[in-house]
């Protein structure tokens, strides 16, 4: 397996619109939302031993999640585990992860990928990343993957390409702009268009190209992590980096580099991606009944004249619907959810709303 090749794994969110299941101290990432055995972290991490050798996968996270990575991902050494003193969005933690690898070995190549994606054909997936890999190389570019969309979602970011591909690969093109969550209306007009990707969130390049680009995009931000390259990789480094994020900009990678460097390109592709941003996502994916319902776990539910609903309880509690037609109901930690499946997107505010009330205590 190529020594070059790096993974890092973004996983410091905290998933509130999948609340009650997933709540600050435990978030999405640590669940097994599928009843499979495996958490979607631990499922990513596997998804990279196909790819990188397993000294070479680093996870990205809060410190207040550190302990639940080594619970989950015991194999792990210290070191492999960057702990983020704050939430900072995107662009310090691939600053953090980006100088630190490329500290370790100056011919790194790296994919960045969120811990909480579900991947339906691992090969394609595996293929995609490996033939960026080698064209971030040759090309020095930044290299994003695209998702083919079938549907007009306004859940996902997107991407505009244009004709112009590399001189290396005909498969992957110049990127033209990146759109935030549209509008239904204009979800539709970039389906249509037929040159749009929906933005996977998932980022191949070398660690020089990275660097070079945090220097000419986000000069401020790169100084800072420059700063710590005598204590990365040592036992000063905790304290240096809880130093650093309290003098970074909070600022996503797609806004800070993506949106403005000029060497960005996009892979089309296909592989049976959901990035489980919401309660439609995992009923979008999970196994339903003749009516529609995607129940989870299934031994104790019971429906009478009810369709198209989302269930999640308890294991150990009955439950009973009737008359529920496009619901969600979800219980987890003392807390019942109870909502229509097309107002989902309102799960974030509910949340907001009982933190109001409540104080963390539900939260």
């Amino acid at each position: 397996m190529n020594k070059d090749r790096y993974a890092l794994i973004m996983a410091g969110g905290v998933g509130s619109r999948f609340w009650p299941v997933s709540r600050t101290e435990f978030p999405k990432q640590f669940i097994d939302f599928f009843g499979v055995g495996k958490t979607l972290i631990q499922s990513t991490y596997e998804r990279f031993l196909n790819l990188c050798l397993p000294e070479n996968i680093f996870i990205v996270t809060n410190e207040s999640y550190t302990d639940l990575i080594k619970e989950q991902l015991p194999f792990l050494n210290n070191n492999q585990i960057l702990a983020e003193p704050m939430m900072r969005n995107t662009a310090p933690c691939v600053a953090y992860g980006a100088m630190k690898i490329e500290q370790l070995n100056p011919n790194a190549v790296i994919v960045v990928a969120p811990s909480d994606h579900t991947i339906g054909n691992q090969d394609a997936f595996i293929k995609a990343i490996e033939k960026s890999m080698t064209v971030a190389v040759q090309e020095s570019c930044l290299i994003t993957l695209g998702i083919k969309p079938n549907r007009p979602d306004t859940g996902y970011g997107y991407i505009q390409y244009t004709d112009e591909v590399l001189e290396s690969d005909n498969d992957i093109y110049k990127v033209k702009t990146f759109t935030e969550k549209p509008n239904l209306e204009l979800a539709k007009s970039f389906l249509q268009s037929g040159d749009f990707l929906w933005n996977a969130g998932i980022f191949i390049w070398s660690a020089s190209a990275i660097n070079k680009a945090l220097e000419k995009h986000l000069p401020d931000m790169h100084e800072i992590f420059t700063n710590g390259k005598t204590a990365y990789n040592t036992e000063n480094e905790k304290a240096f980096i809880g130093n650093a994020y309290q003098l970074c900009t909070n600022i996503s990678i797609d806004f800070g580099i993506m949106e403005k460097a000029d060497n960005v390109y996009v892979l089309p592709s296909d592989f049976g991606w959901s990035d489980l941003g919401t309660w439609a996502s995992i009923y979008e994916m999970a196994e339903k009944d003749y009516v529609g319902n995607a129940v989870i776990p299934s031994e104790q539910v019971m429906m009478y004249d009810s369709s198209n609903c989302m269930v999640n309880v308890p294991k150990e509690k009955l439950v009973i619907l009737q008359g529920m037609h496009d619901y969600i109901v979800v219980e987890s930690n003392n807390t019942l959810l109870i909502c229509k499946r097309a107002e989902e997107q309102n799960v974030k505010n509910i949340v907001a709303d009982v933190k109001a009330k409540f104080g963390g205590k539900f939260i």
